[in-house]
């Protein structure tokens, strides 16, 4: 049962709104145990995304080991990691590690968001080696609205948890692909 969304001058997120409605006046708020969370014009300020999502510790314990991990990788790796509809748990999709970005593209939904983490052994312009370490935020072009939401309200916790600097929105399997461009800033 959807209710309709709405943005209130950045204070409200799509899960308060499907949750609760567009708009709740200063008693409901009390009753429901969140006075003091009212943004401008009594409006309900979004739950933050720590207490909106979740990780569990094994997968913590999944994304520090794979950031320590990659950083002297000699390969490209990638992790796909979803979020969980029913519980709303950031997870990795799988065990799967890509070396070949071809083959992480291949495993993309045409119509879901996805959050990838990859670790990209290059050459900087100047000689040097580098491993960047960044999120690519899977989001085709027709994946489902409340999906795009959810996803989108996630990815700065994500980022965070992760402890990547860059995020790179990708669309299409060419962007995967070609990702060495955006990370030597070619492209």
């Amino acid at each position: 049962m959807m209710r309709h969304a709405a943005v209130w001058m950045g204070f409200a997120c799509a899960a308060d709104v499907m949750a609760h409605g567009p708009r709740r006046g200063a008693n409901e708020l009390e009753r429901a145990g969140m006075e003091g969370r009212e943004g401008p014009n009594g409006r309900e300020k979004c739950r933050s995304d720590s207490r909106l999502y979740s990780f569990s510790p094994e997968t913590k314990e999944k994304l520090r080991k794979f950031r320590l991990g990659t950083s002297r990788a000699k390969d490209a790796q990638a992790i796909i990691y979803i979020i969980d509809a029913k519980t709303q748990e950031i997870r990795p999709e799988d065990d799967e590690i890509y070396s070949k970005l071809e083959d992480l593209a291949d495993e993309l939904p045409e119509s879901s968001p996805r959050f990838i983490l990859l670790s990209y052994p290059l050459i900087t312009k100047d000689g040097r080696p580098s491993v960047p370490y960044v999120l690519l935020y899977w989001l085709p072009e027709n994946c489902n609205p409340m999906q795009r939401m959810s996803y989108a309200n996630a990815v700065e916790l994500m980022r965070t948890s992760a402890q990547v600097n860059r995020v790179i929105e990708v669309e299409t399997d060419d962007d995967i692909i070609d990702i060495k461009d955006k990370l030597t800033g070619s492209g």
